[in-house]
């Protein structure tokens, strides 16, 4: 596309293109209704001229009889083999002969157009068979000229000026009413450009207008609002994750700032001692970064090194490495096979094994099972559970209940939400179910299919 072009908007080359389109369009109809009427008359003219020479012949007897000419064919003339007129109509009175043109015998009606500068005439030459010419001249050939003066619709251009002009309004027409209606239709679109202008990160409520109906435009207003409600859940969330990250961060601050103030303030401090209680602050500095970037990584990027194995023997291994304080039971019923991060899937199992110790009583126990095209993966503890309206609530980041606060005061409230980002990353989902007693977590991963890992069927099914 030239470049003149791509600088102009989407509207106006859209009429454009509707004017070409129409202009070519309607110069081809007008070439074909040139040519029907130019053909039309000219038949009709030269069927008269040929009715009035045959009429003529079929009235000479022995004599030449003056010719009875029509207010159309005027033009009449008698022409023996040497080119004389030898008998003619008033309107062709002194006239040479209208053309020079002999038929032959096998083809004895031809029809010309002699042009001079008196003007252009229109005629047919007609040869009388043998018989005639043999009873009226002795066999000498004769030729009847029957003509009249060509219409000014063949002689002029006044049809084409004609076919232009409406050619010219009705291209004027088709582009006014599609320049309307192409206004019309991109309305839509630029209120949606205009609203999207007015928002701003300080104000993502406001919505795109849409369209009635379901076409495409009302179709990309409806997917612009999903994408905007997207995004402004995602900012309230990062705003309230980096309200909990600074609320988190600035307890240890303060306390890691009072030790090294007291170590200034009291020189009988013992240095070593101010050192390892700031190590000791440093530590959860640090191990509060790591997981809120972990948590960072995995909801912002999918889940690397994809590998397909057995969720029944990831669970032995974590469980056998535990060593906890209480029974651990594990039962798999099945070692279902998917796809994903072993790493991360294995940080999840060890995040829900340590919350189910820290909260249990006497045992937790862990089951592997297939369960209608998923694997599930349920840890079960017998501690004191957790009421179903703090059930999603535990996901959230820096959340902790009362009874976790007690049970791991140094916790940094992230495992969970590092949890359930995991299973979200592996198109899965970790949810708190009812149990009889105590705390129940489960986790669902898509079973990997031969040849295909969840992702691939994710979008394979999405086109």
């Amino acid at each position: 596309m030239p470049l003149r072009l791509r600088r102009l908007s989407v509207q106006t080359r859209l009429i454009l293109a509707t004017a070409v389109l129409s202009l070519l369009g309607f110069t081809g109809v007008a070439a074909v209704v040139d040519l029907l009427v130019r053909g039309r008359v000219e038949q009709e003219v030269f069927e008269s001229t040929q009715r009035a020479a045959t009429e003529w012949i079929g009235s000479m007897g022995t004599a030449d009889p003056p010719p009875v000419a029509t207010s159309d064919v005027n033009l009449l003339q008698l022409v023996n083999v040497s080119g004389q007129v030898v008998v003619s109509s008033r309107a062709a009175a002194g006239r040479p002969a209208l053309s020079d043109m002999w038929p032959a015998s096998d083809d004895r009606i031809q029809h010309g157009t002699r042009c001079t500068a008196a003007g252009c005439v229109m005629f047919t030459a007609t040869r009388p068979s043998p018989q005639e010419e043999e009873l009226m001249w002795g066999g000498e050939s004769h030729v009847v000229y029957a003509g009249m003066a060509q219409p000014p619709i063949l002689g002029t251009h006044r049809l084409e000026w004609s076919l232009a002009a409406g050619v010219l309004a009705a291209t004027a027409l088709v582009t006014c009413l599609a320049a309307f209606l192409i206004r019309r239709t991109l309305r839509p679109v630029e209120e949606m450009r205009s609203r999207i202008a007015e928002i701003t990160v300080t104000d993502l409520g406001l919505r795109v207008p849409p369209p009635p109906g379901r076409d495409a435009i009302a179709m990309l207003a409806h997917t612009a609002n999903l994408t905007l409600s997207r995004l402004e859940a995602a900012v309230e969330h990062q705003r309230h994750f980096s309200s909990m990250v600074s609320h988190e961060l600035r307890t240890p601050l303060t306390g890691l700032r009072a030790q090294l103030e007291e170590a200034l303030m009291y020189p009988d401090t013992d240095p070593r001692t101010a050192i390892r209680d700031a190590l000791t602050s440093v530590e959860r500095f640090q191990m509060i970064i790591d997981e809120m970037l972990m948590l960072a990584r995995v909801r912002t990027t999918s889940p690397h090194r994809r590998e397909r194995f057995g969720l029944g023997a990831l669970v032995r291994e974590e469980a056998t490495s535990r060593k906890a304080g209480v029974l651990l039971r594990v039962r798999v019923h099945d070692d279902p096979q998917v796809y994903g991060n072993r790493v991360q899937l294995a940080e999840v199992v060890t995040n829900l094994l340590v919350n189910a110790e820290r909260h249990a009583r006497t045992f937790v126990e862990v089951s592997v099972e297939r369960s209608g095209g998923h694997a599930v993966i349920a840890v079960f503890d017998d501690g004191g559970g957790i009421a179903p309206e703090d059930r999603e609530r535990v996901f959230e980041p820096f959340v902790r209940l009362a009874d976790g606060r007690q049970r791991d005061p140094a916790g940094s409230g992230l495992g969970l939400a590092i949890s359930r980002a995991i299973a979200q990353a592996h198109q899965g989902s970790l949810t708190v179910e009812d149990s009889p007693r105590g705390a129940r977590f489960v986790l669902r991963l898509p079973l990997a299919e031969d040849g295909h890992h969840p992702a691939e069927v994710t979008r394979a099914r999405s086109r």
